[in-house]
């Protein structure tokens, strides 16, 4: 995850670049490095480098990271032809790299050469079984063709190997939510939870997955979660304050009265609703009288 500084640095260099301030190079390693996809900009100050023989001969051995660089970014606008030529170039320079048959491997993918693609890439696991990359371009290749099915079964088996990459979990946990699979979502915000607990947005998706799928153990666990984010943010996250009312209403209503937390229910959400007019004072005046409005039908008053 790209940090707010780390994001200023690299607007602030593409700026410079755009305006003809110079830095491409250094522009470049920035994003390599933070691994952001720039592409229609690594593709344009990318080949002003390349098409530079004095520029590109300064590079040295980085010459060929940056035709890797452009061919990729050429892929993913379309311009197949400048990836072809960059890839061929890198065939030459190294005949038996399978870095470069990986790349070989995606230019059939964005030809919309399926079948080939996925030939090449089986042979490549065949070979190495641990090859990140290739598991991971198994999984986008699903996406690309709409097979959302394949896409979770590829990334369940990728898992099954790399336990410990948090991307993979968050973006299984997106897929089971877009197709409402919540306590398939529940599991792999689980698992993000118990291997980064001190990052508020993964308690905040577990507890909204716990509310949709409702039921008095769900919305009792859920708020729980709201209170976490709250607690690890500082009281500062607007969507876990609405969280804790919707949870204390909700349970509220389907224990009638037999939940023996009542009185601490009822402070805790007092509390968050206080906090909110207060944020909405602050940042939304002309929108305060929505929020009272909504709180009161949760039946709150701070």
């Amino acid at each position: 995850m790209v940090s707010k500084t780390e994001e200023t640095q690299l607007n602030r260099l593409e700026n410079q670049v755009d305006n003809g301030g110079g830095g491409a190079w250094e522009y470049l390693c920035l994003v390599r490095k933070l691994k952001v996809r720039r592409s229609e900009k690594v593709l344009k100050h990318g080949l002003s480098i390349l098409n530079d023989i004095k520029k590109r001969s300064s590079l040295g051995p980085d010459e060929w990271t940056l035709y890797e660089q452009v061919a990729i970014a050429a892929m993913d606008c379309q311009c197949l032809d400048v990836a072809k030529d960059c890839i061929r170039l890198l065939r030459k320079s190294f005949p038996e790299s399978k870095r470069v048959g990986r790349l070989e491997a995606m230019l059939l993918e964005a030809k919309g050469a399926w079948a080939e693609a996925e030939k090449a890439y089986s042979s490549f696991l065949e070979e190495n079984s641990l090859d990140q990359v290739i598991h991971k371009r198994r999984v986008a290749m699903a996406k690309a063709q709409g097979n959302i099915s394949g896409a979770i079964e590829w990334l369940n088996k990728y898992l099954e190997i790399f336990m410990a990459d948090h991307d993979a979990w968050r973006e299984l946990a997106e897929i089971y939510v877009s197709l409402q699979m919540y306590k398939q979502a529940a599991f792999c915000y689980e698992e993000l939870i118990l291997s980064q607990p001190t990052v508020p947005l993964h308690h905040l998706a577990y507890a909204d997955v716990l509310y949709t799928l409702g039921g008095l153990e769900n919305l009792q666990t859920a708020k729980k979660y709201y209170a976490s984010v709250i607690d690890l943010t500082g009281g500062k996250n607007i969507r876990a304050l609405f969280g804790i009312n919707l949870c204390t209403s909700a349970i509220g209503q389907l224990a009638k009265g037999r939940n023996k937390e009542d009185k601490e229910s009822s402070e805790l959400q007092s509390l968050a609703a206080t906090a909110l007019e207060k944020d909405y004072k602050q940042r939304a005046p002309d929108k305060l009288s929505l929020l009272t409005t909504a709180l009161k039908s949760l039946k709150v008053s701070s």
